[in-house]
């Protein structure tokens, strides 16, 4: 019940943020809900890739026991509009941190460039976005729900009602450059500067003719949610 409630109050607050710009608007369209064993049975279908079916799959056959075991949480947006309800898209979230030990120096530059206080920390308190798989359906510009899902996790850990404290929001990107484009429009940036710097950093075989993802984060406290669409 406290999950509803706080979700119930999210989505008040998304809505007093004038997003009428999006032509499918989800805080209108849609229903933000915590994944259930019912709801993991719905069709969903987000592509033809590699990715794209690893994202099915966890949402079908994983995501439950990730829930179950507090690896993550993934939430579902459910459009009730039609005749039967659709899974718009899901999202998962986790607790995460940015280690500044382990990071090249100006990647640490880039972290508490906005961080006021001569004393910085080791490690930094971040949101993982683990998941975002979008329907097939509702891909597109006609909808930017991927965009509208960022925004969304930007308002829930940015408020001052957050129960823990929370500065960054990072994600393991996939290394596809459509994927990687999608998160530099809605404001991450990558942690490493270049592949081979990541690569070398984090221990990734020289065989490996590319890295599987990229480490990106953005500010939570100095991005703006995006209240029109971005192309």
């Amino acid at each position: 019940m406290q999950c509803k409630r706080d979700l119930e109050m999210l989505l008040s607050k998304c809505q007093s943020v004038n997003m009428s710009s999006y032509p499918y608007d989800i805080n209108e369209q849609c229903l933000i809900v915590r994944l259930s064993p019912e709801l993991a049975t719905l069709p969903f279908e987000c592509g033809n890739t590699d990715g794209d079916k690893d994202l099915e799959d966890f949402f079908h056959n994983q995501a439950i026991h990730f829930s179950k075991e507090r690896l993550g949480q993934t939430y579902c947006l459910i459009d009730n509009n039609g005749e039967v309800a659709e899974l718009v898209a899901f999202f998962t979230v986790s607790n995460d941190s940015i280690k500044t030990t382990f990071i090249p120096k100006k990647a640490v530059n880039k972290i508490e460039r906005k961080i006021p206080g001569r004393k910085h920390l080791h490690t930094y308190p971040a949101v993982l976005l683990g998941r975002l798989g979008v329907n097939k359906k509702y891909q597109g510009r006609e909808y930017f729900i991927g965009q509208q899902i960022i925004n969304y996790i930007k308002i829930w850990f940015s408020e001052d009602d957050n129960k823990t404290g929370c500065r960054f929001l990072v994600v393991d990107a996939y290394n596809k450059q459509t994927v990687l484009d999608f998160y530099e429009r809605n404001k991450f940036k990558f942690l490493y500067a270049d592949e081979e710097t990541e690569r070398t950093e984090q221990h990734i075989p020289n065989d490996a003719e590319t890295i599987y993802t990229r480490h990106m984060f953005l500010d939570l406290l100095h991005t703006e949610v995006l209240i029109r669409p971005i192309v």
